[in-house]
């Protein structure tokens, strides 16, 4: 049976999976990202991790944070969270160093073409997934295919202007941007202006559920600046449903119920029965759709055989 290998690469990990052709995850292996020591050690660890799964892949499919160009496999560019990232040629050296196929995209991509193919997505063709950390990104899968406009640069949604981040410094420079709100950096920020410094996401979330009416607002605050920003795009890009995943997404009740609201506000007529949702994969999404690639390169090379 053909086995392939999908890895996602973040700023503070990389896993890898090792997947047959129906989806099985049959064996992960997960390490921590060394960003700190340059771009060859991270791609080091990422053929560590393949190689730790103990079974031979005929591909490698790779979700990476960064902007990714899917056709050469190579990091156009990244935050400071991986240094020295962009401009490395991903897909030609995990190629030469593990002597097989290898596809390369963007983790939320990634993350995208997995719940479609077994997640909360299965069966539909037009998708978008929101990914709500440390930033906010997308993916939007037009006809089952990722949409990666003319510089592999879409899916940022975590820069659609909102009103509550008006003159509010982004991580990108810019100002008024949805990520400078509703981000967990930013969700944290504003709880600690008001309450003082708190551990994490998961205690302000924790303080919300226990009825603390600061945590309550701040959650409800980001996630209505969140829900704005996805109905708009909505309204642009019509898709049967919307996933949301990320840390930020298992903040509960108190972070929901306010994003399907100011969500719901902004659809036009017609697309109001469109279905805002968590994803169903977890932390397994984007390594699956990595090995999605791995299988569809594995298809199209035997195609042109």
């Amino acid at each position: 049976m053909t086995l392939v290998a999908g890895i996602d690469i973040g700023g503070t990990k990389t896993a890898a999976g090792l997947v047959d052709p129906h989806g099985t995850l049959l064996a992960r292996h997960t390490l921590p990202t060394p960003a700190a020591d340059g771009p060859a050690a991270v791609v080091a660890a990422a053929v560590r991790a393949v190689r730790a799964l103990g079974g031979p892949v005929a591909a490698v499919g790779v979700g990476s944070a960064g902007v990714v160009d899917p056709v050469s496999g190579r990091i156009v560019s990244a935050t400071d969270a991986l240094p020295g990232w962009a401009g490395t040629e991903l897909r030609r050296e995990l190629e030469d160093a593990l002597g097989v196929p290898v596809a390369v995209d963007n983790d939320v991509h990634a993350h995208a073409l997995g719940e479609a193919w077994l997640g909360a997505a299965a069966g539909r063709r037009h998708v978008l997934l929101v990914a709500v950390g440390t930033g906010i990104g997308a993916s939007s899968l037009i006809d089952g295919r990722v949409h990666h406009g003319a510089r592999s640069v879409a899916g940022h949604a975590g820069h659609v202007p909102v009103p509550a981040a008006a003159g509010v410094v982004c991580t990108c420079g810019g100002t008024g941007h949805a990520e400078a709100v509703a981000s967990g950096p930013a969700l944290l920020a504003a709880y600690a202006r008001s309450e003082g410094p708190v551990a994490s996401l998961a205690e302000v979330s924790a303080r919300a559920a226990a009825g603390e009416e600061a945590a309550r607002r701040v959650l409800a605050w980001g996630a209505k600046a969140l829900g704005e920003a996805l109905g708009g795009i909505v309204n642009m890009t019509d898709p049967e449903l919307v996933l949301v995943g990320g840390g930020v997404s298992g903040c509960g009740a108190e972070w929901w119920e306010p994003l399907r609201e100011a969500f719901a506000a902004e659809l036009l007529p017609p697309l109001r029965d469109v279905p805002l949702l968590p994803g169903a994969l977890g932390g397994d999404a984007a390594v699956l759709g990595a090995a999605r690639l791995a299988l569809e390169t594995l298809e199209t090379l035997e195609a042109l055989r």
